[in-house]
Formats: C-alpha cells, sequence, structure tokens
C-alpha cells in the first residue's frame, strides 16, 4: 500500500525534471508520451503504490505543481 498520492498540475508543469532527480525511490518521470497546453512534457508517477510521500518531489519544484499527500496505514 502506498503511502502517498502525488498529483500534478499537468498544465503547469515545465517539465524541468527537478522532481525526478529529487525522488529517491525513482518513480517520478517525465511523460515523453504527452505534451501538455505549454508545450511540455509534463512528470507523473510511474508506480504510485513505492511512493513512501517524503514530500522531496513538491519541495523541488519551482512552480508548485505537486501535491503530495500522505495515506493513513490500515492495521489488519
Amino acid at each position: 500500500m502506498p503511502r502517498g498520492v502525488v498529483t500534478f498540475q499537468d498544465d503547469r508543469c515545465k517539465g524541468c525534471g527537478l522532481c525526478v532527480n529529487a525522488c529517491p525511490k525513482g518513480i517520478v518521470a517525465l511523460d515523453t508520451r504527452r505534451i501538455n497546453a505549454k508545450g511540455y512534457n509534463p512528470a507523473y508517477v510511474t508506480d504510485m503504490s513505492q511512493c513512501i510521500a517524503c514530500g522531496f518531489c513538491a519541495m523541488m519544484c519551482p512552480d508548485v505543481v505537486i501535491a503530495v499527500e500522505r495515506v493513513a496505514a490500515v492495521k489488519a
């Protein structure tokens, strides 16, 4: 189960890649299959189940287009 959910405001992402380099799990990438309204490849999470909700990607984003929400752990 993921510890966090990461969302991107795709239309505002300029594809700088700072979030890609900041992710300790290596799960943030630039989507080379899409181009946003600004003409850039937006960032996305490749495997949300691996997210540890550290928030490094959001801290590095110069345009504040990334939001990280922690997911409460469910005890069995």
